[in-house]
């Protein structure tokens, strides 16, 4: 009888870097997922004896027993940029027995590199797992390797070591992981820190500075998502249009209107009203701003999204994209909605007509994380504008003038 074929599952970015190194045996002796006291833990779906593990390209990389979270290695990740700099320990100890190891997690700077010259031959280990630098992880290899450029003799490895947001814990397995690559070969703590003033590195060399330069764009350059939120009827779509013309008319960034109900023309043709459906919905107006805002443009979006833990995926889906997520808060109460009415929804809601509708059968949670709320109750759209552009400006993203 043929087994039928394991549910498969995406992990996060954080279990991907776990998956990569238990594989590798970078961290061994630990093999698997969700050992006591570890904090190498994977979220798998309920109900299922093996779960099948791919990446976001849907190739299958392992399949892990739930009960044991036991790894069973099918293929290694193909792409993704440097991927020849991620070696396995043994592949590190076979080409580079003897050296010096020293992990980076940031850009050199010049009294580091000095520090370096002096230890002979060297493997910088690039710990650009998911979290752990401030840089990017792709950031943080460019100028690793500019970095190796300036030395005598110098290679490079990244090592995907992610952060789980527990110190202690992240220091030990880190501690291992450069244990398992030294093998024995001396492991050389860097003793300056890399950065000196804010974000700048503490370094003359134009390759390195340009590299942190490029990654770390100014507040006013960053890639943004407007998120706007609040009931029907509340004037977040009124609002949201008002500022995108007040940046097109400014100029100087691309900007990108994710309207509700354009999205469900265009992005979302078929998904009903269901939760799940405008969840979904929700979700892929996140994954197109997150893009958006990964190319350094700014998107405009204005969904009700009336649900905490979706918008809190679109934040987490533009913050990994290295974009800001700015959430609006169209506050107008539900009794000034209703009196607006002006598509006729709220009545069709009362009568049973709609079902599942937002502050009527189904609610609305107020986000507590909002950067602006504004009530449009007795004002004009210019004059709720200012509360927004204020708190933009506030927040240093974008520089525009005020309605006189």
């Amino acid at each position: 009888m043929t087994q039928p074929h394991p549910v498969q599952h995406c992990p996060s970015a954080t279990e991907l870097d776990d998956l990569e190194l238990l594989v590798s045996g970078a961290y061994a002796p630990l093999t698997r997922f969700n050992a006591p006291d570890s904090p190498v833990t994977i979220d798998l779906p309920a109900g299922e004896d093996i779960v099948e593990l791919v990446d976001p390209e849907g190739l299958p990389l392992a399949r892990v027993t739930a009960a044991t979270g036991e790894v069973e290695a099918l293929t290694h990740a193909q792409y993704g940029p440097f991927r020849r700099l991620h070696l396995t320990p043994a592949q590190v100890r076979e080409q580079h027995a003897g050296a010096t190891f020293v992990p980076v997690t940031d850009a050199l700077s010049d009294a580091e590199l000095d520090e370096l010259r002096g230890l002979g031959r060297v493997v910088l280990v690039a710990l650009n797992g998911t979290g752990t630098a401030d840089l990017s992880p792709v950031a943080l290899v460019r100028a690793t390797l500019a970095a190796a450029e300036l030395l005598d003799d110098a290679a490079v490895v990244a090592v995907p070591l992610p952060s789980h947001g527990d110190a202690d814990a992240d220091h030990a397995l880190g501690v291992r992981v450069l244990e398992n690559y030294a093998a024995g070969d001396p492991v050389h703590a860097l003793a300056a820190p890399g950065l000196v003033t804010g974000l700048r590195p503490s370094s003359t060399n134009e390759a390195i500075a340009a590299i942190v330069e490029e990654d770390r764009p100014a507040p006013d350059e960053v890639g943004l998502v407007l998120f706007f939120t609040g009931l029907s009827g509340s004037g977040k779509s009124t609002l949201a249009r008002a500022l995108m013309d007040r940046l097109l008319e400014q100029g100087g960034r691309t900007v990108t209107s994710l309207d509700g109900d354009v999205v469900r023309r265009h992005l979302s043709a078929g998904l009903t009203f269901s939760k799940a459906d405008r969840e979904t919905n929700i979700r892929r107006i996140g994954w197109v701003a997150a893009e958006i805002a990964r190319h350094r443009g700014v998107a405009v979006c204005s969904p009700i999204a009336p649900f905490d833990e979706t918008r809190q995926q679109v934040r987490a889906m533009v913050e990994a994209a290295g974009g800001a997520f700015f959430l609006v808060h169209v506050a107008t109460p539900l009794e000034e909605c209703e009196r607006r009415d002006r598509k006729g929804l709220y009545a069709k809601a009362r009568a049973g007509q709609i079902p599942e509708f937002t502050g009527i059968s189904s609610p609305y949670e107020e986000p507590d994380d909002a950067a602006v709320r504004v009530d449009t109750t007795g004002r004009t759209i210019e004059d709720a504008l200012d509360d927004v552009i204020e708190a933009l400006h506030e927040a240093g993203f974008l520089d525009l003038k005020k309605d006189s």
